[in-house]
């Protein structure tokens, strides 16, 4: 009489017949709580006697909680454990939650569209903040204060010029555009006004570009 003596290939077989991936089973709603936590959540909500049903969902919230010690002294850090247990259970557990716990429809509500201003530029490489300051500088009472200001302004603009464009640019334009985006309340001249050298502002670029790029 023969024995069958079972091989380990045998074994391997019977063992694999049971294994399953994780894409043969149930999609997990909340993947970052793992499949142990979306079992116990099935388990509870499948229990008839509601009191057994409450009892079983604290114990799985503790359970929750300890599985991310790091964000306990977040605001709200209980209720939003409650809302992710209403979630993993697609909202059919039915017990009385000590939170108002979020509902299913607004899971799928987008935000307001934030409104993003529309205001044209007369010159991009300027920027709108310089032109508002420039607005706001025409409003300054004469004197020296203001004077110093306009030469100021008028330095930056240079100094954002040579920022967007490599070409040397000379007083006149900056002189000009100043003009136009002042809406011709503010008028310099090269007599009377004298900018930073361009060579100057692109040397101190590239020596910022340099120091950047050793930096890296």
């Amino acid at each position: 009489m023969l024995t069958f003596v079972p091989t380990k290939k045998c074994y391997e077989k019977e063992f694999m017949k049971d294994m399953k991936y994780n894409t043969q089973m149930k999609r997990l709603l909340l993947p970052e709580y793992g499949r142990n936590i979306q079992t116990m959540v099935d388990y509870c909500v499948a229990l008839q006697d509601r009191d057994e049903r409450t009892r079983c969902a604290d114990t799985i919230i503790d359970i929750m909680g300890n599985m991310f010690p790091h964000l306990r002294d977040v605001n709200d850090f209980k209720h939003i454990l409650w809302d992710h247990l209403a979630i993993m259970s697609d909202f059919a557990l039915d017990i009385d939650y000590p939170y108002e716990v979020v509902k299913r429809e607004e899971l799928y509500t987008h935000p307001a569209k934030l409104p993003y201003p529309q205001q044209r530029m007369a010159y991009k490489h300027y920027g709108k903040f310089l032109e508002k300051m420039i607005q706001k500088a025409t409003t300054v009472e004469e004197g020296e204060a203001k004077d110093e200001l306009i030469s100021m302004l008028a330095n930056q603009m240079k100094r954002s010029f040579l920022t967007w464009n490599k070409e040397v640019v000379d007083d006149q334009k900056i002189f000009k555009d100043l003009a136009e985006l002042s809406g011709g309340r503010i008028n310099l001249n090269e007599d009377s006004h004298k900018l930073t050298a361009s060579q100057e502002f692109l040397s101190k670029k590239n020596r910022n570009l340099s120091r950047r790029q050793n930096r890296v």
